[in-house]
């Protein structure tokens, strides 16, 4: 969809309301964590792919400080990613990183070289200063060994500074690892100091905003009030359906619209019947009793439970659950006469995902279910509350708009639920057992106070069966999966590191409780090379 490819010609609050940092990404796989940093400043940001950042673009943003994020190329091929020369012209701060400085420095008259194993590095360095000072680097090189650990990932080294360019770090692989034109305001380093591998990386965002002169006014009580007021400009007197499916995400974009709205708003919470224990119950009783929203409850999990019957290969169940979401949807949704809206929990996350960089397909890992086609399909304009937010933003605008904490600090769950937590066939009976060792496990990472310390957790029942005893007979039942994770965002994540004791006390309490569970084991893989979920 052309129109996600530039998601500030979307309606957006934030065009005269704040300052705005633009980041120009070329393709580097932690440009999302550089918005991630300069968002915990208060500091609005936008991610732009280079391709689509043009002179007139430029201007219609407006920024006040612009990132040149890293990326996978080298300056010296013929056609490799550029900024406009306007961005260079426009006499605001800017901050090249890893490529990013590489593409200054090319641009600004300086000169970069091909790689060589002297000068290449990837990972854990460190870097020294110079005997130059700059409040850029304000809260540096302060420990007792005189340096600081960055991480570095590049092959291609500048070799020549750009004319007004003076250096102030440098590492063995990286002569120019810190560089700087103070008389224009232009800052570059050839480490990512966005990454956890460099600990004091935001030292330098902070810097840098604070030399550009932002005010830290992107906060979340600011954004509530300023969206309820864009969403009744919006919508007007209009209906609006949403797709609440329970998660954080959802539940957010339906309070906050029904803050702005009131009545006008509809929501349809789709219950596949592949939820947690009691989770449907806790959902109506929460939006509709709790809250006063107009809920309908679409209980279809005959039908979906019916379609999957016999299925076994992760993605299949994937896209079945996907176009019976959508179908059954539509239906409750016809019934809601004069809708001209559809409200979604689109992140900005998904927002640049939204994007190829390199404007050709992605490899496929897993396909995802939302109400993806319907605004299309049934004519329906789309309303975003959330599109500018990432995950932690959402949890805190939560807390704004006063949803319980615990509902807030909830670990996330896949929207096709329970299916892709139990892998093989999926049936009733196996759904039964799954829930309530969930439940146990869930139990017992709260009553231990772990659950805050964790990302995400859950059981899954394997496709076995294993021998056991019981008393003096003998068992043939499942054996259950326990998953936990550590991770910032959920695109890498490593598991949660549990006592022996505390794992002997779950598998005992869950073999006990849950009939048809013999045997319990603990998945200690990582991400990469595993993904969090089992499929």
């Amino acid at each position: 969809m052309p129109e996600r490819a530039l998601p500030h010609k979307r309606w957006n609050m934030t065009q005269t309301s704040h300052d705005r940092l633009l980041i120009i990404d070329f393709g580097s796989q932690v440009t999302q964590l550089i918005a991630r940093r300069l968002r915990e400043l208060n500091v609005y940001c936008e991610i732009h792919p280079y391709q689509k950042v043009t002179d007139d673009s430029l201007k219609a943003f407006d920024p006040k400080a612009i990132i040149f994020s890293g990326g996978p190329d080298s300056v010296m091929r013929e056609g490799s990613p550029r900024p406009p020369k306007a961005a260079y012209e426009m006499g605001v701060p800017i901050l090249g990183i890893c490529y990013g400085q590489q593409v200054m420095m090319h641009d600004l008259g300086g000169r970069v070289e091909a790689g060589e194993h002297a000068t290449a590095e990837f990972g854990r360095a460190y870097v020294t200063p110079t005997d130059k000072q700059a409040d850029f680097l304000n809260g540096w090189f302060m420990d007792a060994s005189g340096r600081e650990q960055v991480w570095m990932s590049h092959g291609d080294h500048v070799a020549e500074i750009a004319p007004g360019f003076e250096v102030y770090g440098t590492s063995p692989g990286a002569p120019f690892a810190i560089t700087a034109d103070l008389a224009r305001n232009f800052y570059a380093v050839q480490f990512h100091p966005e990454v956890h591998h460099t600990p004091n990386g935001a030292t330098l965002y902070e810097n840098f905003v604070k030399l550009a002169g932002f005010k830290g006014d992107w906060t979340m009580g600011a954004y509530r009030e300023e969206m309820i007021a864009k969403i009744r400009e919006q919508v007007g007197d209009k209906k609006v359906i949403c797709a609440l499916s329970g998660g954080v995400d959802s539940s957010v974009t339906g309070i906050l619209l029904h803050e702005a709205i009131g009545d006008q708003l509809t929501c349809v919470f789709v219950d596949h019947g592949l939820l947690r224990l009691n989770e449907a119950e806790q959902v109506v009783a929460m939006f509709r009793d709790n809250y006063n929203l107009n809920l309908i409850h679409a209980d279809e999990s005959d039908l979906f439970l019916g379609e999957l019957e016999g299925v076994s290969d992760p993605e299949t169940k994937r896209k079945i659950i996907g176009k019976l979401f959508i179908d059954v949807f539509q239906k409750y949704a016809d019934q809601i006469e004069g809708a001209e809206f559809l409200a979604q929990g689109t992140l900005y996350p998904d927002v640049i995902e939204s994007v190829s960089f390199s404007g050709g397909p992605s490899v496929t890992i897993k396909s995802h279910h939302n109400v993806g086609g319907l605004p299309e399909k049934m004519g329906l304009k789309l309303v975003e509350p959330l599109r500018e937010l990432f995950k932690d933003e959402v949890r805190t605008l939560g807390h704004e708009l006063g949803l319980p904490a615990s509902f807030i600090g909830r670990h996330p769950f896949p929207g096709p639920g329970l299916a892709i937590r139990c892998p093989g066939e999926i049936t009733r009976e196996k759904l039964e057992i799954l829930r309530k060792a969930d439940a146990v496990y869930i139990d017992q990472i709260r009553k231990h106070g772990l659950y805050d310390e964790i990302w995400q957790a859950f059981a899954a029942i394997l496709p076995m069966r294993t021998v056991g005893v019981m008393g003096d007979g003998r068992t043939y039942d499942f054996a259950v999966a326990l998953r936990a994770v550590t991770s910032v965002d959920g695109m890498t994540a490593d598991y949660y590191p549990f006592t022996h004791e505390f794992l002997g006390e779950t598998s005992t309490r869950i073999i006990n409780e849950v009939k048809g569970v013999n045997r319990v084991f603990y998945d200690c893989t990582s991400k990469p090379p595993g993904t969090i979920e089992l499929e």
